[in-house]
Parts: structure tokens; sequence; C-alpha cells
């Protein structure tokens, strides 16, 4: 089996499982946590911080790329501040 997945579309698998299966448990129960998907095996790995989510999904899959949002956010991270 074929693991390799273009970037385009392990954004839009992940992004898929977490509308459809994630986002209604995980805004309930970790609002504001860093989550990072892995979109093969439909896996997702919770973190207080980007950095912990990651490691624990190359712990997982160290071979695979997986994707990262923030539950309850539009992006994982935001740089810089609004209406400077």
């Amino acid at each position: 089996m074929n693991t390799q997945l273009s970037d385009d579309d392990i954004e839009q698998q992940a992004t898929e499982f977490y509308e459809q299966e994630l986002r209604a448990s995980l805004e309930a129960t970790h609002p504001h946590a860093f989550v990072v998907i892995e979109p093969i095996s439909r896996t997702y790995y919770l973190g207080e911080t980007l950095s912990e989510a990651g490691r624990r999904a190359r712990q997982a899959f160290p071979d695979r790329l997986s994707f990262a949002m923030r539950v309850g956010h539009a992006a994982a991270i935001h740089i810089g501040g609004i209406g400077e």
C-alpha cells in the first residue's frame, strides 16, 4: 500500500476527518488544544502545545507527514497582531 500523500491530500483528508469526526467532541472537551492528524491511519494526537502534539504524531508515524490544527481556531498559529 502506498502511504505517500501529496501535501494537498494530507490537508484535505485531515480537515475532512476533523470536520466529520472530531470537531464537536474536541471543541467541547479540549478547546484551544493543538491536534495533529495523521490522515492515512485517521489517528490524532492532542497536546497543550504544537510541539507536544507533533512529537506524539512523529513517535507513532516517523515516516509520515501529518496536519496540525488548533481546536476551535481557523489556524494552528497566529503571527502578528490585528489592527496595529
